[in-house]
């Protein structure tokens, strides 16, 4: 698996080489001639969003620079709803989002000229954290989850034994994303029933890695972020499984690991992962060849970073989609130029 933290260093792979050409074909270009096509194209992306799809990204973007050295490519991290104001903006070219868009970004683009194209990369399992040495959160049910991150439990529920009695009477420590992040966006409408609502008395950032070491190093912790971030320090960091008492199947706590994302059985708790690409952004070249770059490559790197690659006919389906859309932006420039 890669290493990767705010800024992802000595990634190696193999580039996909893609044609040269404005508007790809489905399947793209290959071997030499990719190579050389991609080495003549200029410019810069923009990117800037979720700190979660910010590994595979940045994973993209160090293989995109190795086959277009003289494209600048820049990766970002102000959370899925800071990326999504730059967005909507017309601030980047690409916001990564772990969760889709809102009717109030969604709005906005439009106020400002700006449609766009989702595009799922990955699958992505929220994992509940705790410190090695906690030895007795071995599980958690979604409804214990809920009684300690509503709203309601700031200044109220405070210590561990206030969840289960057995626990220890030792204050709990709370981490999570900070409130721009759409892995909170995510989590409390998956656990506390409404999204953006949660008590506010825990330590938050938008950089997973603070988080990481929040929890690390406090045995009184717990903690919720992506999966890769877990996998990548699960050397220092314990993973709690979590009941959904309301599943039918009656499966009990379940671990997050990629065959359980993939499979479903970890639910709620498992979500897609997201790129969103401008119009402004598609009428470019090094932009379209980019993206077609990212999802070519977005199967093996979103699992070295640490994430579920999507079944292969569904990236195929995204280039599709991102085809059509690049062309009709490349069309409606056309005719705006024959006026």
């Amino acid at each position: 698996m890669r290493t990767f933290s705010v800024n992802l260093k000595n990634l190696k792979g193999a580039g996909f080489l893609l044609s040269g050409a404005l508007l790809l074909s489905a399947c793209g270009g290959s071997g030499s001639e990719g190579a050389a096509a991609n080495e003549n194209l200029t410019g810069s992306i923009q990117i800037d969003g979720s700190s979660t799809v910010y590994p595979i990204t940045e994973a993209v973007a160090e293989e995109f620079r190795r086959e277009a050295p003289d494209v600048k490519v820049t990766v970002g991290v102000s959370g899925s709803g800071g990326g999504m104001k730059k967005f909507s903006r017309g601030e980047i070219d690409i916001v990564n989002a772990s969760r889709s868009i809102n009717a109030d970004e969604a709005a906005a683009a439009e106020q400002n000229g700006i449609s766009y194209v989702e595009l799922p990369v990955a699958y992505d399992g929220l994992t509940v954290v705790v410190h090695p040495e906690n030895d007795w959160a071995n599980d958690i049910t979604l409804a214990e989850l809920k009684k300690i991150w509503e709203p309601g439990a700031q200044n109220t529920i405070t210590r561990w034994n206030q969840i289960r009695p057995e626990w220890p009477d030792q204050e709990i420590h709370l981490y999570g994303p900070g409130v721009e992040s759409g892995t909170y966006d995510y989590f409390t409408e998956a656990v506390v029933g409404k999204s953006h609502s949660s008590r506010g008395d825990y330590t938050a950032s938008e950089d997973d890695n603070v988080l990481v070491q929040g929890v690390s190093s406090d045995p009184y912790a717990l903690g919720f972020f992506g999966y890769a971030y877990y996998e990548e320090n699960k050397n220092k960091l314990k993973a709690v499984p979590v009941d959904d008492q309301n599943d039918s199947n009656g499966q009990g706590a379940i671990l997050p690991t990629l065959e359980t994302v993939k499979d479903g059985s970890y639910a709620p708790l498992s979500r897609p992962l997201f790129i969103y690409v401008s119009s402004k952004a598609a009428a470019r070249p090094e932009v379209v060849e980019f993206v077609n770059f990212y999802l070519d490559n977005a199967p093996e790197l979103s699992e070295e970073v640490g994430y579920i690659q999507l079944p292969a006919e569904r990236y195929q389906e995204q280039k599709d989609k991102f085809q059509e859309f690049a062309n009709g932006v490349n069309q409606q420039a056309a005719g705006a130029n024959q006026q």
